[in-house]
């Protein structure tokens, strides 16, 4: 194809275009993610002797596609300050990201535009929404490995502006190279990633990846996912890596024949790494495939639950979490030596009257001490979205300092973008009383010590010290400094909790540890999303709540 038939849209290069010859200088950054966030887990990430939980997979990818002899450099604003020298020292300026970096995104655009550098943008909130972004130099809608060529092309053609749209669901992830890991500041992560697979079987009615990604999962080779596991094991990294896929079991076929072959890599490397992913509650039907992820070192599983109610589930398409009893189904994940991380969302149409003490009631009874409760967010682009706006129930997009007002960012306190068919208050209510509930030290360690009841472990021996001794002592130190000594509650728990998981084995321990560590966030967090909850709530008596509730700031705490 051409560069001018790959310019699509408003965007035009001109004519008499002057080729650049000399490879360009590439600054990639990571815009800032909004803060307070229930995923920051800032605390922890300190704790451990990181700065944030993530690297930037996305950039990193799309680094490897550039060609060998373009100088690139990654830059992550989450973890690192971008100057104005660093953008003046090069040619162009490459960034996208989500709808939570969606307000530094756009300062970033403007800043290096500002200093006259090109831009080019792309990534999943390009992909819903284009039409904020037409003002960048090259826009790049959808995944890069369709139309990244055409890009470079019309970079070395001299183009001044282009347009790139990838034909949706067609990208051939076999194709998509090795990620730039040797670019990443990986001693600031809590730990590494990789992407096996993009897409998801369901059709849940709030959910935006079918939308970006499709309903059929496309996934990459074995051969590929351990090549990649291979690079991070050749620089060294030794621990956590996450595969940050959307469903990592939406194609179970693909799956159980990759899972052998990952448990023996594990087992010829020393077993270097453990991991952790989503997939949908479905998992806890299949133990041979659990029995397999466990060997292969998996410790835990994030898990969208959403609501307790069938008929809430069922309108909502997420019809896969009615064919099972949810707890029965998480207990017999934790049967396989797999914690369960699970999401929840309060403000649902079909909600029947309260129903905060019923979500809390079923987080109590599966034992999920890691419960990520949002208020409902339509998406853009989303089966959601779209029935609302056809109601007229949409509100338009609220602005950054309407968003901060409250105290915090986040989907936790911020959602609800749209007229519900329950009375606002109530639902803040409910979702109140499911986080006030959840969060206190009693019920966050009577959920951590019944899970480590109902864990049997059958996974590879991981080496809990594999990433160093120092470092993880350390990070001992300092989390029973933080939760054992100087907590202003919660002292005798602790230590009863780490007592209660040494007593289960060393596999359990870790998994006691991890839970606890995560609560050295949640703990404190949970603390501001009720401030900033009854601070909606009581806008919303004083009737100031109908203006800000005219809109949602554009955050979702996990994509």
């Amino acid at each position: 194809m051409s560069v001018v038939d790959a310019q699509i849209g408003a965007i035009q290069a001109p004519a008499g275009l002057v080729p650049r010859l000399d490879p360009p200088k590439v600054l990639m950054v990571h815009p800032l993610f909004m803060a307070g966030s229930f995923w920051s887990f800032e605390t922890t990430s300190q704790m451990y002797g990181a700065e944030y939980p993530m690297p930037p997979l996305g950039l990193a990818t799309v680094a490897a596609m550039l060609p060998p002899e373009w100088d690139v450099r990654i830059m992550d604003r989450n973890i690192e300050e971008v100057t104005e020298a660093d953008i003046l020292a090069v040619d162009l300026v490459m960034t996208g990201g989500m709808l939570p970096q969606r307000i530094d995104l756009m300062h970033m655009i403007d800043w290096a535009q500002s200093l006259g550098k090109k831009v080019c943008v792309g990534g999943p909130d390009i992909m819903s929404t284009p039409s904020a972004y037409e003002h960048v130099d090259f826009l790049v809608v959808g995944e890069a490995e369709s139309v990244i060529d055409q890009f470079i092309e019309a970079w070395r053609a001299g183009s001044e502006g282009a347009r790139f749209d990838a034909e949706k669901f067609k990208a051939d992830v076999t194709a998509s190279p090795i990620p730039r890991f040797d670019l990443l500041n990986r001693p600031k992560y809590l730990q590494m990633t990789v992407q096996y697979s993009r897409g998801c079987p369901f059709m849940c009615e709030f959910c935006d990846i079918i939308e970006l990604f499709g309903r059929k999962p496309r996934t990459k080779t074995n051969e590929q996912i351990l090549e990649e596991l291979q690079a991070i094991y050749d620089l060294g990294y030794r621990g956590h890596v996450n595969f940050v896929d959307d469903n990592l079991i939406g194609n179970k076929k693909a799956i159980k024949g990759f899972l052998p072959h990952l448990i023996k890599w594990q087992e010829d490397h020393g077993n270097p790494f453990d991991f952790s992913t989503e997939a949908s509650l479905n998992l806890a039907d299949d133990s041979d495939l659990m029995t397999m992820m466990s060997k292969a070192g998996f410790l835990g599983v994030f898990i969208g639950i959403e609501s307790p109610d069938p008929d809430v589930l069922k309108a909502t398409q997420k019809k896969q979490n009615t064919k099972r009893d949810i707890a029965q189904s998480v207990h017999r994940v934790y049967e396989h030596g797999m914690s369960v991380l699970a999401g929840f969302i309060v403000g649902f149409d079909e909600e029947k009257g309260a129903v905060g003490d019923a979500v809390a009631d079923l987080i109590e009874e599966a034992a999920i001490p890691v419960a990520m409760v949002g208020l409902l967010y339509a998406l853009p682009e989303t089966q959601l979205s779209r029935r609302l706006e056809k109601e007229g129930r949409m509100y338009p997009q609220m602005s950054f300092e309407d968003a901060t007002r409250f105290g915090t960012v986040d989907q936790c306190t911020l959602g609800l973008n749209f007229d519900t068919q329950r009375p606002r208050e109530e639902i803040l209510k409910d979702f109140r009383t499911v986080v006030a509930r959840s969060y206190t030290p009693e019920a966050y360690h009577k959920r951590v010590r019944r899970m480590t009841d109902l864990m049997k472990f059958e996974h590879a021996n991981l080496d809990s010290m594999r990433s160093g001794v120092v470092k993880n002592l350390v990070f001992v130190v300092r989390l029973c400094w933080a939760l054992g000594i100087v907590a202003k509650d919660g002292k005798r728990l602790y230590w009863g909790t780490l007592l209660h998981g040494l007593k289960k084995g060393s596999a359990a321990f870790d998994a006691v540890f991890l839970s606890l560590a995560a609560y050295a966030h949640l703990g404190p967090f949970s603390k501001t999303v009720l401030k900033a909850i009854d601070a909606r709530i009581e806008e919303g008596r004083s009737g100031r709540d109908a203006a800000a509730a005219t809109a949602s700031v554009p955050v979702l705490a996990a994509e």
